[in-house]
């Protein structure tokens, strides 16, 4: 039933448009209907992938830190709506950047409008990511502000693009939910995972800095090249980190990123209370939806759509497809992704949920989103 993206994947392996991939789907009911690794962990290694390769997930990250917050208004530590000012300070001093002076400096101005979690995990609150926004980008340059894969907190004391509530933006504001977790349970955001998320479900290769043992099973990235080629790449090491990233920081496996999924698919237990799971489910951000991303860092990431021409909204923690999708993603759907074009979608409607995982750069690469594509296909066409 899935020849078609089990020929995909060896046609882009043999012809060195990927460099390994893993990949798995399953249903409702814990049935894996697809699972595969093929290539390489490292064109410089030659060590096969298997399915058991630790892969940094990137984004795939937030779902993950947005049930943990979710965990926290369960137990009333904190409301979806409430300000967040109090609780950490620095989000009550965010200016809005309005542009440049003539002397190229930064025009700031108060925001107009609270931070809260509704709109941090449905990246409503105004931040934004340098990468996918040209004045972030400019503003970082001119203040020397690092970034936010180097895990120093000056990264996240960004200005807001707009004020809060105004318009969609893909945004560092998961990392800043990651600081609420860490405010509320007095313990690291990775500690807090371990006991509330990892351990609950078995997910025993995800953490945010592996140890040597997970890191003898870790794939490299490699970066496309203007010829298409690929090249094994190192990014930037954060040497002395001071968060951990809720944003992006995981490494995983296919199989733990799995039992997560399932978790979802299936309601959110143990992890969620039934009455939560809307907020999971759900859209949470009203009338505005999900815009294209364009692209300011051509290194790291192309311009990302999913599904253009079709509407796309933000549920407490995944994009939600508003409609059917061509790939036959139920409308409803959740999904989302990480930089190293890593995917994932979960479908309660049909009840089917699939993953696939590369350690490839720059981000919504065509080969691999047409991989992504074709196991998605092939999904729907094996549980009719």
């Amino acid at each position: 039933m899935f020849e078609t993206i089990d020929k995909a994947i060896t046609n882009a392996i043999d012809t060195k448009r990927v460099a390994g991939v893993v990949a798995m789907v399953q249903t409702a009911d814990g049935k894996t209907l697809f699972e595969t690794a093929q290539g390489v962990r490292s064109l410089e290694t030659g060590v096969p992938m298997s399915l058991d390769t630790v892969c940094m997930i990137f984004s795939m990250t937030k779902a993950i830190t947005s049930v943990c917050a979710l965990q926290q208004v369960e137990a009333g530590k904190i409301g979806f709506d409430e300000p967040l000012d109090k609780l950490l300070p620095d989000l009550a001093n965010r200016p809005v950047l309005e542009g440049f002076d003539a002397a190229g400096q930064p025009i700031l101005r108060p925001k107009k409008g609270d931070i809260t979690l509704r709109r941090l995990l449905t990246h409503t609150s105004g931040f934004v990511y340098d990468t996918w926004n040209e004045n972030a980008k400019r503003y970082a340059e001119v203040t020397k502000t690092p970034s936010p894969r180097l895990r120093q907190k000056a990264s996240l004391l960004m200005p807001l693009a707009r004020d809060p509530g105004e318009r969609w933006e893909y945004s560092i504001g998961i990392d800043w939910v990651g600081q609420v977790i860490e405010a509320l349970s007095g313990r690291t955001l990775g500690a807090y995972m371990a006991e509330h998320v990892f351990g609950p479900l078995g997910m025993t290769s995800t953490i945010f800095d592996p140890t040597p043992q997970l890191e003898a099973r870790k794939a490299q990235l490699h970066a496309r090249q203007p010829d298409g080629s690929l090249k094994p790449i190192q990014l930037p090491k954060a040497e002395k980190p001071e968060f951990e990233a809720g944003g992006g920081g995981l490494h995983s496996t296919v199989g733990d990123y799995m039992r997560f999924s399932q978790c979802i698919l299936n309601g959110g237990a143990p992890l969620l209370k039934p009455e939560t799971m809307p907020l999971v489910r759900e859209n949470q951000m009203g009338d505005l939806r999900v815009t294209q991303l364009p692209t300011f860092n051509p290194q790291l990431s192309n311009a990302a759509e999913f599904f253009p021409g079709l509407p796309n909204a933000w549920s407490a923690a995944f994009m939600l497809n508003l409609e059917q999708a061509p790939t036959g993603r139920s409308a409803g759907s959740m999904a989302w992704a990480g930089l190293s074009n890593c995917y994932q979608w979960i479908d309660p409607h049909k009840g089917v949920c699939g993953t696939i995982l590369t350690q490839t750069l720059p981000f919504c690469d065509a080969d691999v989103l047409g991989l992504f594509d074709k196991l998605e296909r092939d999904a729907y066409a094996a549980i009719g």
